[in-house]
């Protein structure tokens, strides 16, 4: 399980945001903090390994917390990364939080769909983070791979309809869920598109890393590819 602390000086939008958070398979809240003197204590004391970050706290500013918690070195062992939640639209605001290596910056108010997109983008980076061997250097393609899974989500390439792709995406999801894959002939009975049309979406989310092809093998002819959702 990722841990995840929430900091935010509003008490029913940290329970809110927590509650998505709670949502998302992989992830749990181990505490929740309303000042940034208390996000930079509960960091110390919890070890989240990822912290949601107002900007609005009442003693001090998210960017300011972000600084001190880059910039202490009495915590070799609690970096967390950050997203930073907020309702500040700012320009000096946004780089600054760039500045400070938040992953991502996200302005309130946002849907519970907007947060479960970057948390699962974060775990798709911290899975392929842990498995790279830690005594060896990046290769290229690694460093590539890693830094793609912070992009936000693009549109899907020209011929391939967004809503199309999104009741594919969907459809990929559920079937994962339940620990299962899915063919391009079962997406297209699902998704009420032609074998062909199912297949280049399919292959739009492997190619984009979203998801992965795995080969099932029986009878004669070529092997079934069979796919499946990893963000």
């Amino acid at each position: 399980m990722i841990k995840v602390l929430v900091v935010d000086d509003d008490f029913m939008v940290a329970k809110i945001h927590s509650g998505y958070v709670a949502r998302v398979d992989g992830f749990e809240i181990v505490g929740v903090a309303h000042t940034g003197a208390d996000a930079i204590r509960a960091v110390d004391e919890l070890r989240p390994e990822l912290v949601l970050l107002d900007i609005y706290l009442p003693d001090m500013d998210g960017l300011s917390v972000l600084r001190e918690l880059r910039a202490s070195t009495t915590r070799p062992s609690a970096d967390p990364d950050v997203i930073v939640i907020t309702a500040a639209r700012d320009l000096d605001t946004v780089r600054g939080a760039i500045r400070g290596g938040a992953l991502h910056y996200l302005i309130k108010p946002f849907s519970y769909e907007a947060l479960r997109d970057q948390l699962e983008n974060f775990r798709a980076l911290h899975q392929k983070l842990s498995g790279l061997p830690g005594d060896s250097p990046a290769a290229q393609q690694d460093v590539d791979q890693i830094f793609g899974t912070r992009t936000h989500r693009a549109a899907p390439p020209k011929g391939l309809a967004t809503e199309t792709a999104q009741i594919v995406e969907r459809i990929l999801r559920e079937t994962t869920a339940t620990d299962g894959d899915v063919s391009a002939a079962e997406c297209a009975d699902a998704a009420g598109v032609s074998r062909v049309s199912a297949r280049k979406y399919l292959e739009h989310f492997v190619t984009s890393g979203r998801a992965e092809v795995r080969l099932r093998y029986g009878g004669t002819g070529r092997p079934e590819r069979r796919y499946h959702w990893t963000r």
